[in-house]
């Protein structure tokens, strides 16, 4: 795998080879997810008998339903009427008039020698009346009266009419001084008229009073029709919509489709094969924000390009694999097992992503393996969201990261599966209670059974397929590391049996490597276990290195310049090559060939020129390259510094410190740091590191008393 994407690699660019991955990821999770967000049609009938129980895919509001319980509602609300008070003193206005207008007609009335007498009118009183009472009355009260109620106003004495007018004022304002609707207004006349015939009223005035009180009465509590259609308005509004709910049955199989139901199922849209748009518009911008999260999140990650490269591949071949057992997963619940998805591994990818690159990646593709979970695992109806498989998902994810967060061996993740298994079964029961989900004994004992399983099975998949990815991508999770740093791995014990004088030393620079790494936030680890082997190419000639010539005489002494320049630079190409050979980690083959870097072999030079011939300077130089991550620049120093300290006659922290100074100093004169991101701030950070850890090795010993007692006895002897 590590090979063809150096292939590719090479016929296309970072950027390029980004946007080709990423829109590859985008166009499978909009396949995979194609399916269960594209509505799902029915050749039904109306008044047909349904094949199968059809559920609604998405809650929408029923219109016609909600019509009808509006309409109930207006229908409720009773008409509006409004009491108007002035309408009494209006009507009783005119009938004073009226009596008013006759007094002022018949003036000679009152002068009759006897009561019994009464007045002849005549046609000019008559007409006389009429006129007056056209002019300066409201209403025109000619057309609506008799004439005959005239004339006996007319034919009448003022003091009866004075009496009959207050007689019948006073029965008008008790009659219409309650509210009087339209259809009460002749119920209320021919009360007054029993009311007005049974008092003591001249007979010729009598029927003249009635007629006039019957036309005075009129309605009085008239309808409002604003304040009535606020009302209806009101309630109109407050109805509820009437909603057909998200996964609500909407005929069960065997019943008759009437036409109520095959209304609903056109409002859903599932009587139709014409599928809308909106679900793919939606299912692809779902994909888009997939490639955008990826895309920017590996586009602020400030890693060489190779890494970045090698990562990007392995996260989109991760979340593609989950996805493709989330539709596994989800193809077997076809088979009608009861909430299948649980079973589904949810941590496995964020446990993988954790082990091999880092916690930020692996919580990015928990959060958006959830969201497509939830569009997979909808329950069977197309186009929905489970929100609480997402839940579900996320926090196993979650509990993956976390308890990988300090693990360092593989065996763990056997431990950490247990502890998903218990965090799954914390959040279907919670969920469970929260709903009030009224499930059955076996229902709730084969859920946790799957909840348990997903968190082992996910920990077996991430122990099952960690090597091959760790081989294929050459990635050096923090285990592999650890596994490596074992000192039964051969080539350690190579190096302890035949080198044990480079074994020490390696062990030593190993010490102050990680101090200085970790003190500048690069990896310590990487920097450790690189150290074992950053020198096992010594192991082809171990006694031409000083630390490995004990009791015997050095070789170099019998040697020309010129091989010896040969031998000494040439355990880091061969130290290389053993490491390709046992195929470690690139990693550990880099710092091999750049702990070194291109630093001149100075004692050879000097001798080689001491002896007169003329010496080129890049002869006497080791061929790089040049360290080019901080973990190779650390260990470039620290192997120079080691070697340097331990040279040292009675090491104080000041000549340490002294000593440290100068190599660093010299490496960056000599541009060994060029092609590495290390800072001078950062140089400053690693001598501080490395004063304090040489501090610690070489510090002053106390000289125990019997020791030196039988010292004494020696010398004395």
């Amino acid at each position: 795998m590590e090979y063809w994407i150096r292939r590719i690699r090479t016929l296309l660019s970072y950027r390029l080879f980004k946007w080709l991955l990423l829109s590859i990821v985008a166009l499978m999770t909009f396949v995979l997810l194609f399916s269960h967000v594209r509505l799902e049609t029915y050749d039904i009938r109306l008044f047909s008998v349904a094949e199968e129980t059809i559920r609604s895919p998405k809650t929408i509001v029923d219109v016609r339903r909600t019509e009808i319980e509006q309409q109930r509602a207006v229908d409720e609300i009773s008409e509006v009427y409004t009491y108007r008070p002035e309408i009494l003193e209006n009507r009783t206005s005119l009938i004073s008039s009226i009596f008013e207008f006759a007094m002022d007609f018949n003036p000679s009335a009152d002068d009759a020698e006897e009561p019994e007498n009464t007045v002849t009118v005549t046609n000019d009183m008559m007409t006389d009346l009429k006129e007056a009472l056209s002019e300066d009355v409201s209403e025109n009260v000619t057309t609506a009266i008799d004439d005959s109620v005239f004339e006996q106003l007319l034919s009448s004495s003022d003091s009866e009419l004075e009496r009959t007018k207050g007689i019948l004022v006073s029965q008008l304002e008790s009659t219409m001084s309650n509210p009087i609707t339209q259809s009460e207004v002749n119920g209320t006349k021919d009360s007054l008229e029993e009311r007005l015939a049974g008092l003591a009223i001249q007979d010729d005035l009598k029927t003249a009073s009635i007629e006039l009180g019957r036309f005075a009465v009129v309605e009085n509590n008239l309808f409002d029709e604003e304040q009535t259609e606020a009302r209806r308005d009101q309630a109109r509004e407050d109805v509820e919509p009437v909603q057909i709910l998200e996964g609500q049955v909407i005929v069960q199989e065997g019943y008759l489709i009437d036409r109520d139901i095959y209304r609903q199922l056109e409002a859903l849209g599932l009587t139709t094969n014409d599928d809308t748009i909106a679900p793919f518009a939606g299912l692809i911008l779902f994909s888009l924000l997939v490639f955008l999260v990826l895309y920017f999140q590996f586009s602020s990650w400030k890693i060489e390009e190779e890494k970045k490269q090698n990562y990007l591949t392995l996260v989109s071949i991760i979340f593609l694999l989950s996805l493709g057992l989330m539709k596994v997963t989800e193809l077997v619940g076809e088979l009608d097992i009861a909430q299948i998805q649980y079973l589904y591994p949810a941590a496995m990818a964020a446990m993988l992503i954790r082990s091999m690159i880092n916690t930020r990646l692996a919580l990015v593709t928990t959060i958006l393996l959830a969201a497509c979970g939830s569009i997979i695992f909808n329950d069977s109806i197309t186009g929905s969201i489970n929100v609480e498989i997402a839940l579900y998902f996320l926090f196993s994810g979650l509990a993956g990261v976390l308890f990988l967060s300090h693990t360092k061996h593989r065996t763990y993740l056997l431990r950490a599966g247990l502890f998903v298994a218990v965090a799954n079964v914390l959040v279907l029961l919670s969920m469970g209670l929260i709903e009030n989900a009224q499930y059955s004994l076996l229902d709730w004992t084969l859920y946790l059974i799957f909840a348990t399983v997903s968190g082992i099975l996910a920990s077996i998949l991430t122990i099952g397929l960690l090597p091959l990815f760790e081989a294929g991508f050459g990635i050096l999770s923090t285990m592999k590391l650890v596994e490596l740093s074992n000192p039964n791995h051969p080539l350690l014990k190579r190096i302890l049996t035949e080198a044990p004088g480079t074994y020490h030393h390696s062990v030593m620079v190993a010490n102050l490597a990680e101090s200085a790494c970790e003190a500048i936030g690069a990896n310590g680890l990487l920097a450790r276990v690189g150290c074992y082997y950053h020198d096992i190419g010594k192991t082809k000639r171990p006694h031409f290195f000083i630390e490995n010539q004990m009791n015997i005489q050095n070789p170099h002494d019998r040697l020309s310049p010129e091989a010896s320049r040969d031998i000494i630079i040439s355990h880091a190409l061969d130290g290389a090559e053993m490491l390709r050979k046992w195929k470690l980690p690139k990693d550990f083959i880099d710092i091999a060939e750049q702990h070194h870097g291109t630093t001149l072999l100075k004692y050879f030079y000097y001798k080689a020129k001491e002896s007169g011939k003329e010496v080129r300077e890049e002869d006497y130089r080791y061929p790089g390259p040049k360290p080019q991550t901080r973990e190779a620049a650390v260990i470039s120093v620290a192997d120079s510094v080691e070697a340097a300290v331990r040279s040292m006659k009675d090491p104080t922290s000041e000549k340490i410190k002294g000593l440290v100074q100068s190599i660093i100093q010299d490496r960056l004169q000599d541009g060994q740091f060029n092609e590495c991101d290390l800072t001078l701030k950062e140089l400053e950070i690693i001598k501080t590191a490395f004063c304090e850890t040489l501090n610690g090795i070489f510090h002053s010993r106390i000289e125990y008393p019997e020791f030196t007692k039988k010292q004494e006895r020696k010398k004395q002897a």
